[in-house]
């Protein structure tokens, strides 16, 4: 499991020609399974996905796809998580397992 964060950087300001781009890469994700949640990082600090399933590696080469990446309109970076334990309403990743157990 991963947190990525990408954190808005020299180029934030070139984000709108690059927003569909963006939003695609992002839906490529979440049609693939590999991102799980997408949301901003407040106040307007750029954005982070939760993902599961790839390599590093792999996870890697996505993040450099992302237009954002690409043009430097953010930074990523990634939190690789070993999960030991989650909430019963995560059961469906398929991971840890239940409080108590």
């Amino acid at each position: 499991m991963y947190v990525v964060l990408l954190r808005f950087s020299t180029n934030k300001a070139k984000a709108p020609e690059h927003m569909a781009g963006h939003q695609e890469w992002i839906r490529r994700g979440m049609d693939d399974g590999v991102f799980l949640l997408v949301g901003s990082i407040r106040p307007g600090q750029g954005g982070a996905v939760l993902a599961t399933g790839p390599t590093p590696e792999a996870l890697q080469d996505r993040i450099a796809e992302d237009p954002f990446v690409v043009h430097d309109i953010v930074t990523a970076e990634v939190i690789d998580i070993d999960p030991n334990l989650t909430d019963p309403r995560l059961s469906f990743l398929g991971i840890g397992g239940e409080p108590g157990s």
